[in-house]
């Protein structure tokens, strides 16, 4: 059985929670986040200095979002079916400051009709902000659909491209 621990931090955009379990960074969970577990399904509670991979998660959240982080290197341990995984691997190559849409993202992993897929495995990435799926957006640049809530979604975009709107996509 894997164990799991956690801990919550502040950032600008409210309460963070992350998960780790033995093989590295399992979830990074908002306040409000659709689809989070039941806190007493995160393992226990500890400081994020008591576990490498919190505390190194929390560290470059902090950087990320103070402007001097644009990539992440703690290691992933997400649980989810293979599908997903690829998702979430195709995600992870969206550069920072760049859009993709669901579309564009089923064409990376090599079918275009995979969009509607895409878009439920994008919904169920655990790993907010670290696996970017806030910077996928609909066909016509919208925002639409993020766990954490549309409000987050455009503040981390604005974050990290403060001069463009969110309808600026850049495809």
């Amino acid at each position: 059985m894997t164990m799991l621990k956690h801990t919550v931090f502040d950032s600008p955009v409210g309460l963070l929670t992350a998960v780790a379990n033995d093989a590295g960074l399992a979830a990074v969970y908002m306040a409000e986040h659709k689809r989070r577990p039941a806190q007493e399904t995160l393992g226990e509670r500890v400081a994020a200095s008591d576990c490498e991979v919190l505390a190194a998660t929390v560290a470059q959240l902090g950087e990320y979002f103070d402007g001097s982080r644009t990539s992440f290197s703690i290691p992933l341990a997400p649980v989810g079916n293979p599908f997903q995984h690829r998702v979430w691997a195709a995600l992870r190559e969206i550069p920072y400051g760049e859009l993709r849409s669901y579309g564009d993202l089923a064409a990376m992993l090599g079918d275009r009709n995979l969009a509607q897929a895409v878009g439920s495995a994008n919904g169920r990435n655990p790993i907010s902000i670290i696996v970017p799926c806030h910077r996928v957006v609909g066909a016509d640049g919208s925002l639409v659909g993020y766990a954490g809530g549309l409000p987050r979604k455009q503040f981390l975009l604005e974050l990290e491209y403060p001069s463009r709107t969110h309808t600026e996509a850049l495809f």
